[in-house]
């Protein structure tokens, strides 16, 4: 069996989240990441896999994505 030496090999993982916000995509994004990292370690990157936004009487009232964010397994 061989025997890595010296491995700087990581694990990472994906989980999908949505979030929104009243004030844009961009908002979105960052407050989804940062509930995400109250409880996932290690963050190390997001996919903005969708974006859409809600209508209300016309107007658009809140922004909303879909994104994977990986990490790196401990």
């Amino acid at each position: 069996m061989p025997v890595f030496k010296g491995s700087n090999m990581s694990v990472a993982k994906f989980v999908e989240i949505s979030s929104e916000s009243p004030k844009g995509f961009e908002d979105a994004i960052q407050l989804g990441i940062a509930k995400a990292a109250d409880t996932i370690h290690n963050i190390r990157s997001a996919w903005i896999k969708e974006q859409e936004v809600v209508v209300e009487k016309g107007k658009v009232s809140r922004f909303r994505v879909i994104m994977k964010v990986a990490f790196v397994v401990d």
